[in-house]
C-alpha cells in the first residue's frame, strides 16, 4: 500500500504563485508514475501534470508553461510549481501514484483558490 501526503495550496491572487508537494510513504518502490489531478466544482477530475520514474512528464494543455512538475531530493516526493495563476486554476488538487501494476493511490486533496 501507498498513503500520498499533500502539503501546500491555499488561496493566492490572478498571477500570483503557488507550489504543492506531495510525499509518498509505504511501498514505494512500486511506484511507475506520481503526478497531480484537480476537481473544480461542478467539473469533472482532470490531470494536471505526472511525471514517470524516468523523468518523462505530461501536462494539460491548460497549465502548459505555467505549471512544472519536478521530483524532490528524495525519489518519493513530487512537487508542481504553479506560476501565473488564473481564476480557472481554482480546484481541490490531489496527489496521485501509480504503480507498476495499474493500482492507483491518492491523497486527500488540497484546496487552491485564485481570486483577488
Amino acid at each position: 500500500q501507498v498513503q500520498l501526503v499533500e502539503s501546500g495550496g491555499g488561496l493566492v491572487q490572478p498571477g500570483g504563485s503557488l507550489r504543492l508537494s506531495c510525499a509518498a510513504s509505504g511501498t514505494i518502490f512500486s511506484l511507475n508514475a506520481m503526478g497531480w489531478f484537480r476537481q473544480a466544482p461542478g467539473k469533472q477530475r482532470e490531470l494536471v501534470a505526472i511525471i514517470t520514474t524516468g523523468d518523462s512528464t505530461n501536462y494539460a494543455d491548460s497549465v502548459k508553461g505555467r505549471f512544472t512538475i519536478s521530483r524532490g531530493n528524495a525519489k518519493n516526493t513530487v512537487n508542481l510549481q504553479m506560476n501565473s495563476l488564473k481564476p480557472e486554476d481554482t480546484a481541490v488538487y490531489s496527489c496521485y501514484a501509480k504503480d507498476g501494476i495499474e493500482r492507483k493511490y491518492w491523497g486527500q486533496g488540497t484546496q487552491v483558490t485564485v481570486s483577488s
